[in-house]
């Protein structure tokens, strides 16, 4: 009799009752046939007996079958990051600041480490879940994955976006898209671009924009008509290796129809150093903010203007719909905030003849908290192009760990920000002065980030 067979049955025993029919002779699998069931006992005991057999040898399975041992895992030429950075990393994935994982992941991809072994299932779950809010997690957990994360990838179909990342090096080049296709990396680098998802395609874009930024440049502008909703991540890979010769484009894409678009190039172009449209944000923000001398010394006044013209919108300064009950002083407020961070800070330490040390910490009145929150912006956007950001960045938050403490939520996301851009090295001991006593959890928390950042990085030197 068959499994199947004996195991109906039974239930057909059950439903009908042993009164009725008799108790079936099954052979329960492991047992000989009514073993361990008293043939005395009664007929309805009897059929519980054999039914709690049998349910338990049909949830214990079956004898395994011959498996096919898996392919072993090929040899991975970088080195491993050592015990305490592989420690580091599990505190991220664990929650600890997880948005720094990005920041150690490119610092192993630099340093030539890759992650250990036995974090790079959580790794890579957590590239694969991130991916939307940073498109560049996926590439970077891909990369310092090495060799095993594409072993686990093609075990794992959630981590298949790893072997989107196999093409790098000198074999991605433009003649991959613009030519005639070639073999290897070029013709899956060719693949990628026309046939990949969004996800691919940035990365092939992003590898591209590495080693040759004007090939990357031209694809991007011979794609840009046809690219629909991608031309806002077109617009945002041109952030690495950000330079005046991407100046023309993102002139152009000021004029997009896209508000995301429009916002990204402004962004960069107030980030560039020596961009027309930093110039022209300079005049503006010079007529709105002045140095002044009195009895109690120097002193910010600001003149905030209460409208925006076509122009200033153009660059990315616009209000939006005006909130109900929303008072002019308002409005004025997010006008001079957008003005700030889109100024080269450069013009205020040229302007005023003073540090930013200095200038971060001059009295403005209630305008305080908007010149700290529109400074820490442009610093934190200006900082990987702009030498002088970094003062302004200690300065910044020199001043929020020993001065007046943020007072707004934007002073709070502001300073959160500086903490994660700021040069490591100021969460070096004594690098910056400690909080004051019963400062709120925003510094404390800040002074935590900029500590944990120069420790994560003194790792993977060490």
């Amino acid at each position: 009799m068959t499994e199947a067979g004996g195991w109906q049955d039974l239930v057909t025993a059950s439903l009908l009752g042993t009164e009725r029919v008799p108790v079936p002779a099954i052979a329960v699998p492991g047992l000989p046939s009514q073993d361990g069931v008293d043939a005395a006992a009664d007929p309805a005991a009897q059929l519980l007996d054999l039914a709690v057999l049998a349910t338990v040898a049909r949830r214990a399975g079956r004898l395994p079958d011959q498996a096919e041992l898996l392919p072993p895992a090929g040899p991975d030429p970088d080195p491993a990051v050592g015990p305490a950075a592989g420690h580091r990393l599990q505190r991220i994935l664990g929650g600890e600041n997880p948005d720094l994982l990005a920041e150690w992941l490119t610092a192993v991809v630099s340093r030539g480490y890759r992650a250990p072994e036995h974090l790079l299932p959580a790794l890579l779950d957590r590239a694969r879940r991130g991916a939307p809010a940073d498109p560049d997690l996926r590439r970077l957990a891909a990369e310092a994955g090495g060799a095993r994360a594409r072993w686990l990838a093609a075990l794992n179909p959630d981590w298949r976006f790893v072997m989107a990342y196999a093409v790098s090096g000198p074999a991605v080049t433009a003649h991959a898209v613009t030519g005639p296709a070639v073999s290897g990396h070029a013709q899956a680098g060719e693949q990628a671009w026309r046939l990949g998802d969004a996800g691919q395609r940035r990365g092939f874009l992003a590898r591209l924009r590495a080693t040759d930024p004007a090939a990357a440049r031209d694809l991007i502008a011979s794609s840009w008509a046809a690219a629909g909703t991608e031309r806002v991540m077109f617009t945002s890979v041109l952030a690495d290796g950000l330079s005046l010769d991407d100046e023309p484009l993102l002139e152009a894409a000021l004029e997009d129809p896209a508000e995301d678009v429009r916002s990204w190039a402004a962004y960069l172009l107030a980030s560039l150093p020596g961009s027309a449209l930093g110039r022209r944000m300079a005049d503006r923000a010079r007529r709105c903010l002045r140095l002044e001398t009195g009895q109690r010394g120097p002193r910010l006044q600001v003149i905030a203007p209460s409208e925006v013209d076509a122009t200033i919108r153009r660059d990315g300064v616009a209000l939006g719909p005006r909130v109900p009950g929303a008072s002019q002083l308002a409005d004025r407020t997010r006008i001079m905030l957008e003005l700030l961070s889109r100024t080269p800070l450069d013009v205020w330490t040229t302007e005023f003849a003073l540090p930013a040390s200095q200038i971060v910490t001059l009295p403005s009145g209630d305008w305080a908290p908007v010149l700290f929150a529109g400074w820490s912006r442009a610093a934190t956007a200006q900082g990987r192009y702009a030498p002088g950001a970094r003062e302004w960045m200690a300065g910044l938050l020199a001043a929020a760990l020993t001065g007046r403490p943020p007072a707004t939520a934007a002073e709070t996301a502001a300073l959160r920000q500086l903490a994660r851009r700021a040069d490591p090295e100021l969460g070096a001991p004594g690098r910056l002065p400690d909080p004051e006593p019963g400062a709120p959890p925003a510094v404390y928390g800040a002074a935590g980030v900029l500590r944990f950042r120069y420790e994560m990085l003194k790792e993977l030197d060490g």
